[in-house]
């Protein structure tokens, strides 16, 4: 793998960081504004948002702009946002730094999985992409619990200033590490990245990375109130436990890329089928402090086995026109994202308790494993199809190859096998 992935790593680390951080603040940023915590909630959903408004927007803007030009761009904003975050007077003001960061996600990723997939071979695409979300895994294994930790003792203005930080290191990597990498043929046509969101394959595609992921921020966006006041850890436990959370999605990452370039569809249907029966058993497991913990784990990997070969499908599905489908699925994980924290909040607010929200993504991610089978089935009689018109105009035009191939194949049986 080029180290152009390691620049690539390093952005979505802080990325990863500012999309995940604030959940393991609500509590702080909520007193030093005098708002709820379902009011500070907003922070997450506000941010979700904006990714999904943001990929589009961005990836848009950007097509007359070179690509490794772009991301250096797009880390530029990501920057701006986390500083306006960090010095926010008002709750509306921080909103806005973390809607303005949010704007660079969605591209960024988008655009970073299409010069990653450039970067190497054809069978390798999917490693190379899940090499990149990498950064975003390892962030929920250190970026998260530090910018933690450090919000909860040193107060959570200073973890955004750090995140900005790391902003400026992506920055500087990219820069520095990332090749000009030649613009398509033709260049970057609005209407032709337009075209291939006809395809219903790269529809159900994102339809999946809604649902799917969703269902694992149904949990996690709760998770700090599930653990402390389910599972009976104590606050200061939530820390390890995004730990734990961001170990499974290290490991579901690269299960995920490594198995992609393999056997995409059976790998979707087993990931999403495994994420749906244990997000209905974490009802159960979150009451007890061992059971919480390995099924955080689970949660995570198998959540993030589906990022991979879910971005590849897109692309493969897109080819020739990938940057736009590719940078609006980063935005449909995380619509799945606000969808799933909204649903949640509206079991919680209804009654049913702090384990709710896993009803709520264990039917999501069935609900993506349902699509995946559906687009799975489209495709082997779509291919079916293809093959038997190839062999109805091979027969048409009297191919001999055609006509003499049954018999070369008995001739060939009536033969002895030996090693």
């Amino acid at each position: 793998m080029p180290l152009a992935l390691l620049a690539l790593a390093v952005g979505a680390f802080g990325i990863g960081t500012t999309e995940f951080v604030i959940m393991g603040l609500l509590p702080e940023v909520a007193g030093t504004y005098g708002v709820s915590i379902p009011t500070a909630g907003f922070l997450v959903t506000g941010y979700a948002l904006g990714v999904v408004l943001g990929a589009p927007l961005m990836t848009v803007l950007g097509t007359r702009i070179p690509r490794k030009r772009m991301l250096m761009l797009l880390m530029g904003l990501f920057i701006a946002g986390n500083v306006l975050s960090a010095l926010a007077p008002a709750f509306g003001a921080m909103l806005a730094g973390r809607v303005v960061a949010s704007l660079a996600h969605g591209a960024f990723f988008g655009i970073g999985a299409v010069v990653a997939a450039e970067l190497v071979a054809p069978e390798k695409k999917a490693g190379a992409i899940a090499m990149m979300f990498t950064g975003l895994t390892v962030a929920n294994v250190v970026g998260v619990p530090l910018g933690t930790f450090v919000g909860q003792t040193l107060g959570w203005r200073v973890t955004f200033l750090i995140v900005a930080a790391l902003g400026v290191a992506g920055l500087l990597g990219i820069a520095r590490l990332v090749p000009e990498l030649p613009r398509p043929e033709g260049g970057v046509r609005i209407r032709r990245e337009l075209a291939a969101f006809r395809n219903v394959q790269v529809l159900l595609a994102m339809a999946m990375t809604v649902l799917g992921f969703g269902g694992v921020f149904a949990a996690i966006t709760y998770i700090t109130p599930m653990m402390t006041g389910v599972a009976g850890f104590a606050d200061s436990s939530v820390t390890w436990l995004l730990v734990l959370f961001g170990l499974g999605m290290v490991a579901g990452n690269l299960i995920g890329g490594r198995y992609a370039d393999r056997a995409l569809m059976p790998m979707l249907y087993v990931a999403l089928g495994a994420l749906a029966v244990t997000l209905a058993v974490f009802t159960l497991t979150a009451h007890t402090k061992a059971g919480a913990a390995v099924t955080l784990v689970l949660i995570g990997a198998l959540g993030f086995a589906t990022v991979p070969p879910l971005q590849k499908r897109v692309l493969d599905q897109a080819a020739g026109a990938p940057t736009l489908a590719s940078a609006v699925n980063i935005g449909a994980f995380n619509l799945g994202n606000a969808l799933a924290a909204w649903l949640g909040g509206l079991v919680i607010a209804a009654g049913f308790g702090w384990t709710a929200p896993n009803w709520v993504g264990a039917a999501l991610a069935a609900s993506a494993l349902v699509l995946a089978l559906v687009s799975g089935a489209l495709e082997r009689r779509t291919t079916r199809r293809a093959a038997r018109a190839d062999r109805g105009t091979a027969v048409a035009a009297g191919a001999p190859e055609a006509a003499e191939a049954p018999e070369a194949a008995e001739a060939t049986a009536a033969v002895p096998a030996h090693r």
